[in-house]
């Protein structure tokens, strides 16, 4: 991975401080091993310094880790995506929901 990736990439986070972005001259790669990167930024507009670590790997995005059973994958693959008024009206319910799921899943 390239230096001034990293610099471009890092000039996006802003100061914990001020809130500032940090200038990509004022960001310093300080070592790099194995895929950990340690750099040090310094913000022009407050003066504060800090470090940041990050661990950035190349390659292949890695298969997603799961519990579903070949079966239970097939079944929920290619179903309905969630929209905002699934979340919305999901938000509706549990502002009144009172926490008592037996009486929400009982057959009465």
């Amino acid at each position: 991975m390239r230096e001034s990736f990293l610099k471009r990439l890092f000039s996006k986070v802003s100061c914990s401080i001020c809130g500032q972005k940090y200038d990509a001259s004022n960001i310093k790669v300080l070592d790099q091993e194995e895929g950990l990167w340690v750099l040090s930024v310094y913000c022009s507009s407050c003066g504060t310094q800090g470090l940041i670590a990050a661990v950035v790997q190349e390659g292949n995005i890695t298969d997603v880790i799961t519990d579903l059973t070949e079966a239970e994958y097939e079944r929920f693959d290619g179903g309905e995506v969630v929209g905002v008024d699934d979340v919305l009206e999901m938000h509706s319910f549990l502002k009144g929901f009172d926490g008592d799921f037996a009486c929400l899943f009982s057959e009465e």
